[in-house]
């Protein structure tokens, strides 16, 4: 199994704020994509839709302030069964976002595609909740075709 990794620091921002937007569909719909419905609490499913398709999250667990883990069950054949989990802490004055995406059978062209893309919508976290303003799909940074 291999994992996708990235470390964010966000400015001036509680480790609060960061996990209401990780788990709330009004801050994720800010971030990820626009195109955001479902249940963020623990037990519920979200779904995530971008132009080409999308994702089923299943909520492991929530921790105001400490950390959220999903788990995939349904979207692309590489990414069902693997889980998403954010980290966070205070750094002075910062909150420190470790991700992961964990669990991929092995590292295909399409997990290479996926880790630019989280790294794409990690920095769409940051600006969000540095500036109020994210970018969310469709208007998110694009890097290939399709996207």
């Amino acid at each position: 199994m291999v994992d996708i990794l990235h470390r964010v620091g966000i400015a001036d921002t509680a480790p609060e704020a960061v996990h209401e937007a990780l788990t709330t569909i009004d801050g994720l719909a800010g971030w990820w994509t626009t195109d955001t419905t479902g249940d963020p609490t623990p037990g519920g499913t979200i779904a995530f839709r971008f132009p080409p398709g999308g994702f089923d999250m299943k909520v492991l667990s929530s921790q105001p302030g400490e950390e959220v883990t999903w788990e995939v069950v349904d979207g692309p054949p590489e990414w069902i069964g693997t889980t998403v989990e954010w980290r966070l802490r205070r750094d002075d004055g910062w909150t420190t976002v470790l991700f992961a995406h964990r669990g991929w059978a092995e590292p295909v062209e399409f997990m290479h595609h996926c880790s630019t893309k989280w790294a794409t919508f990690l920095l769409s976290l940051k600006s969000l909740l540095e500036t109020g303003k994210g970018s969310p799909s469709p208007h998110d940074v694009h890097i290939a075709y399709p996207d």
